[in-house]
């Protein structure tokens, strides 16, 4: 242990983030053992969940933030190879959910599949602190390659199903479903910011087990919370109908089967890129097919549907720089002050946190006031802000000379633009295709934006890989060159959006929507792609326009 008064900034962070997880975890368990049925107003189910996703985030975000170093300084990967993994692994993360949702409603239900997801995602992660000696000939190599296959398929399964039994745990009309979904919602953000810091500050400061292995142990304790707390789930989450054991195992057979095969294409990320490309034609493909049997309206909001999916890849493609090349560049063009280059993915969820109570009530002002922007018209809004987060950087990369560290002041400007160009996006798309879906095609649509989001991730593996230039490795002009060009280009996009918005949102046809008996627990609605995957949505924001 370090003398306290040998501290510096990275060893503050990281002491107050435990003690921060350490009182979540003391208020969790003063929660969940009142002899009340519910605390605070809502059933203690919903607790379990919180810190069952927790740790879940605590233990993704925590090895994501380190994912993109390993490759780099342990396994060897130049940086635009490591880029390139790193886009192909969270795709592939965002592609499961869609087969793990689909499967949870017609056979497991939600509990066994997070369950499953849960035991998955702790080997996962445990294969992870198995590190070797390092180098792409070592044959232990293999071994993380597992570990992301078991990660990618464990994803699948929790990430759509958990936030499903926390709208079960309310009837349809319950006015606390909002409340709920904000409490499991700092869940999210709170495993995020803390185990990005954590797990973080022990791989880079103390070895990569200590920060994989952090990773691990906060996944098993989220699923010992899950076994332990299922009474309090009030029976969600079962079944859609009596399960055969074989009915069962075969469903586990196929999560085993899909580790294999993520383990295979995990390898070979190209084929991750060509697959990705002839099922997106496909889906388009059958979007539109089923577009063109529907009578005017509904087709129409399938075509604004389409429009907004297609940003997504954009959008993304930029904003998921964060955990590949932006995080290497914060490693070693950054004036970081002593604190470990990890530990700055923990911007995100924090903006997060403070932020989306501010637009939620933001939208709400404006809507009561007839000012609230239109959804297409937030997305170009959003375009805008995260293009304008990398001109930031840039900017400030100009007022030092090109052999200093850039003030770390320009990094959290960064951050800023592109979280509130989040919050301009993620929680508003989600909220759209739950909307203007026909209600028999709702599944599907959420599954295409899942698809785009996983696209996009895919994107920026290719910008990723581009920062590297044709001998692979990162320089600072190079990098801010591209920064400087997707920038513009995001700004770009950005306003030409905005200019058509008018044009989209009378394809929207919001004065003929009807309400019907359909619930909203659609696939991952309150859990989707803005955590950065997953960290940006906020519940509560559900715009009129």
């Amino acid at each position: 242990m370090k003398d306290m008064a040998l501290w510096n900034e990275g060893d503050w962070i990281a002491a107050i983030a435990s003690v921060i997880l350490a009182a979540f975890l003391i208020v969790g368990a003063y929660a969940v053992t009142r002899p009340q049925e519910e605390v605070g107003g809502h059933p203690k189910g919903l607790y379990i969940l919180f810190f069952a996703e927790m740790w879940e985030r605590f233990s993704y975000y925590g090895m994501r933030a380190l994912l993109i170093f390993y490759l780099t300084q342990h396994w060897l990967f130049n940086d635009s190879a490591s880029n390139i993994v790193y886009g192909a692994y969270v795709s592939l993360v965002y592609i499961t959910p869609v087969l793990g949702g689909w499967l949870a409603d017609r056979y497991l239900g939600q509990r066994k599949a997070v369950l499953f997801g849960a035991v998955l995602l702790t080997f996962g992660h445990f294969f992870m602190a198995f590190e070797g000696g390092g180098g792409q000939a070592d044959p232990m190599i293999n071994v993380f390659w597992l570990a992301l296959a078991f990660i990618i398929v464990g994803s699948g399964f929790l990430k759509a199903n958990i936030s499903v039994i926390v709208g079960q745990l309310y009837p349809r009309t319950d006015v606390r479903r909002d409340g709920a979904y904000t409490i499991f919602y700092m869940g999210i953000n709170v495993g995020a910011a803390v185990g990005t810091i954590i797990a973080g500050y022990l791989g880079q400061t103390l070895g990569w087990a200590y920060g994989f292995g952090a990773a691990g142990i906060g996944m098993l304790l989220g699923l010992v919370v899950f076994v332990l707390g299922k009474p309090l789930l009030l029976g969600r989450g079962e079944p859609p109908k009596p399960l055969a054991k074989t009915t069962e195992i075969t469903m586990y057979g196929i999560g085993v089967l899909g580790v294999a095969v993520m383990w295979a294409l995990i390898q070979y990320q190209s084929v991750v890129g060509g697959l990705m490309l002839v099922c997106g034609i496909a889906l388009l493909a059958y979007v539109l097919m089923q577009a063109f049997k529907l009578e005017k309206e509904p087709r129409e909001r399938l075509f604004a549907i389409l429009f907004l999916i297609a940003l997504q890849p954009l959008f993304w493609g930029l904003f998921e720089q964060a955990g590949g090349s932006l995080n290497l560049f914060t490693d070693r063009y950054i004036d970081r002050q002593g604190v470990p280059a990890s530990l700055f993915q923990s911007i995100n969820p924090i903006y997060i946190i403070l932020l989306a109570p501010v637009f939620a009530s933001l939208w709400t002002w404006l809507g009561r006031r007839g000012l609230e922007p239109s959804t297409p018209a937030k997305f170009g809004l959003g375009l805008i802000q995260l293009g304008f987060g990398f001109l930031v950087l840039v900017w400030g990369a100009a007022t030092v000379d090109a052999n200093a560290l850039i003030p770390v002041i320009f990094l959290f400007g960064i951050y800023l633009f592109h979280t509130t160009g989040e919050l301009c996006l993620s929680p508003v798309g989600l909220s759209a295709m739950n909307r203007l879906a026909p209600t028999h095609l709702a599944s599907l649509i959420m599954g295409a934006w899942f698809f785009a989001t996983a696209g996009g991730n895919y994107v920026a593996g290719m910008i990723g890989a581009a920062t590297g230039g044709e001998d692979g490795v990162m320089t600072r002009e190079g990098t801010l060159d591209i920064y400087w060009q997707i920038g513009l280009i995001a700004i770009a996009v950005g306003i030409v959006v905005i200019l058509i918005s008018g044009l989209v949102k009378r394809l929207m046809h919001l004065d003929t929507l009807q309400d019907d008996d359909v619930g909203d627990d659609l696939l991952g609605q309150s859990e989707g792609p803005g955590e950065p995957q997953g960290a940006g949505i906020h519940p509560e924001t559900r715009p009129n326009s």
